[in-house]
């Protein structure tokens, strides 16, 4: 089904990278959401009143709600395509992150209404009335609310957008609150006990926690979040394949939206190769990150020595020292300063983000010693810094 719409209303739908096809693919996902939550709002409403259940009407509300969120979905993505201006030079892809985060508060609301709905209704419970017939629509509703999920992940990954990733969440909560409504109405019936105020507490904790996972997930980029370990492999290892690069280290990515990100990274070549000809190779490597990733990438040229024996052997020597140490550590800008007596070994180390400030004084220390015992004539700069990649490598 969701290929069959993909394929019938989605212009170009293989080409997910450009902004008017994204647009289309939120246009779809918009309408699709907004008319499966009106035809929701309105069965859920007429059955709350037939049974007289507040969780039931409160579920109903939750749908009339998915489909405001649906309507700020579409405007999200409408205006995060605008292209960039003298005020905003990287274009407007962050106002869908903050589309994504206002549906992650109207979920949170709703939860908080049903949840001090549900309170009253225990403090003062009111009979209900058990037909069939709800637990029919309400078990369709939960089938309609999975496939609603599964169709805004689906199209949520395709093109990479948060706001169809939260509104696929939401949905799911919708699936378990109306599971619980469910449950309520056929214990009431088959037991006549009333439970509708517990299970409608227990929905308000779900749809609220619903909301919470949704604002942190839309809010990590605009706060500012790690590198994927996926892509961060995929740039540096994009970046190393071109002849004249002998490595890399520091890439930083800024996101400005799904589609537009801004990137630096510290690229390696042989000291002793033509200044011009190294940056022949860095033009070329940024012109084909733009063309290939849509990536306004940055490389900053490090010169590093690869002939020098001594040099080297020494580079090798700290290496084995930090995979005893750590495995997880890593160096780059080594550099050797060789006096008669005293070797400067000179690098920037990186340790992981749980070496804390007091820990890194020891770790350098530690680092130093090691070396020390294999090369009495070394001494260690150290330089500490922190990935800027999400997790560790493993």
């Amino acid at each position: 089904m969701t290929d069959f719409l993909v394929k019938h209303f989605v212009k170009n739908h293989e080409q997910v990278e450009k902004d008017e096809v994204r647009t289309e693919y939120g246009t779809l996902a918009s309408g699709v959401g907004i008319c499966c939550n009106l035809l929701l709002f309105a069965a859920k409403l007429i059955i709350g009143i037939l049974v007289n259940s507040i969780s039931v009407m409160a579920d109903a509300f939750n749908n009339l709600s998915d489909a405001a969120s649906s309507i700020i979905g579409f405007i999200g993505v409408k205006m995060a395509e605008k292209p960039a201006d003298d005020d905003h030079p990287f274009g407007h892809g962050r106002i869908e992150y903050i589309s994504a985060f206002i549906v992650a508060f109207l979920v949170i609301q709703v939860g908080f209404s049903l949840f001090k709905s549900s309170v009253g209704k225990i403090i003062h419970p009111e009979d209900m009335t058990f037909r069939w017939i709800s637990i029919v629509i309400l078990l369709l509703s939960v089938g309609v609310k999975l496939w609603l999920s599964m169709f805004n992940k689906k199209l949520g990954k395709r093109i990479n957008s948060k706001v169809m990733m939260a509104t696929s969440a939401d949905a799911m909560g919708d699936v378990a609150a109306t599971s619980a409504t469910i449950f309520s109405i056929a214990v009431y019936g088959i037991a006549g006990l009333n439970v509708d105020g517990i299970v409608g507490i227990i929905v308000s904790v779900v749809v609220m926690i619903a909301g919470v996972n949704i604002a942190k997930d839309t809010l990590a980029p605009l706060i500012g979040e790690g590198i994927d370990p996926e892509f961060y492999e995929e740039i540096s290892n994009f970046v190393e394949s071109f002849d004249g690069i002998v490595g890399t280290h520091d890439l930083i990515v800024h996101n400005y939206g799904p589609t537009r990100s801004m990137a630096s990274i510290h690229a390696e070549v042989p000291n002793d190769c033509d200044v011009e000809f190294s940056h022949e190779i860095i033009d070329r490597i940024e012109r084909e990150a733009l063309r290939r990733f849509r990536l306004l990438l940055v490389i900053h040229m490090d010169p590093v020595e690869t002939h020098n024996e001594l040099v080297v052997k020494f580079k090798d020597m700290v290496a084995d020292v930090l995979e005893n140490i750590d495995s997880r550590l890593e160096f780059h800008d080594f550099r050797m300063v060789d006096g008669q007596a005293r070797i400067n070994l000179i690098f920037d180390l990186v340790v992981p983000w749980e070496y804390k400030q007091s820990a890194q004084g020891k770790l350098k220390a530690r680092i130093s010693d090691e070396v020390k015992k294999r090369d009495g004539r070394c001494e260690c700069v150290i330089t500490v810094e922190n990935s800027f990649m999400s997790g560790n490598r493993e």
